[in-house]
């Protein structure tokens, strides 16, 4: 394998939930290395796809996947999809001694509207906190998550029923002085 570096990646995939302000923001300012077993560029198209045993790390960030591909839209925005089976990301939180990590069979981000999608068998979990469904989207400019079961048929380990699924622990409570 060799290391391959593209000119379409920006900061774009501190993108994969890094958009949000839970990640470490000093990922932003590190460079994307990238290995796969294959790259394709079209410089026209303003596209890259990389293929086989993706991995791609910027900072703290990791994300593994099968394929990657990435575009660059007319106003410079980057897009990606992930895909894998499954494809994942893993990053430090911002100020933190702890990960948000994840995992799909597709991940896609819309650098425009700074917005995670993932997609089939998908979960994501902060510190011990995990939620699980067919669906998982966090939209970072309004702030604002939706997860969507696919019913029976999507039925996994984790979630048997097919339903929605989470799993939050309780705040810890400050310390109390004692006298």
């Amino acid at each position: 394998m060799r290391n391959l570096r593209c000119s379409l990646l920006p900061a774009l995939l501190i993108g994969m939930l890094s958009a949000t302000a839970y990640a470490e923001k000093a990922d932003r300012d590190k460079p994307i290395e990238l290995e796969a077993d294959s790259v394709q560029v079209n410089d026209a198209k303003k596209t890259s796809t990389y293929t086989g045993n993706v991995i791609l790390t910027q900072g703290t960030l990791v994300i593994r996947g099968d394929k990657l591909v990435v575009r660059e839209d007319k106003e410079g925005f980057q897009h990606s999809t992930s895909y894998g089976n499954p494809t994942t990301f893993k990053q430090k939180r911002d100020g933190k001694n702890e990960y948000m990590e994840g995992s799909g069979q597709r991940i896609e981000y819309d650098g425009r509207m700074d917005k995670v999608q993932l997609f089939t068998k998908a979960w994501v979990k902060r510190g011990e906190d995990i939620v699980h469904g067919d669906y998982i989207m966090y939209d970072a400019n309004a702030e604002y998550a939706e997860v969507i079961s696919g019913g029976s048929q999507a039925a996994t380990p984790a979630t048997p029923t097919g339903r929605v699924r989470a799993i939050i622990q309780p705040k810890k409570k400050p310390a109390t002085e004692t006298p």
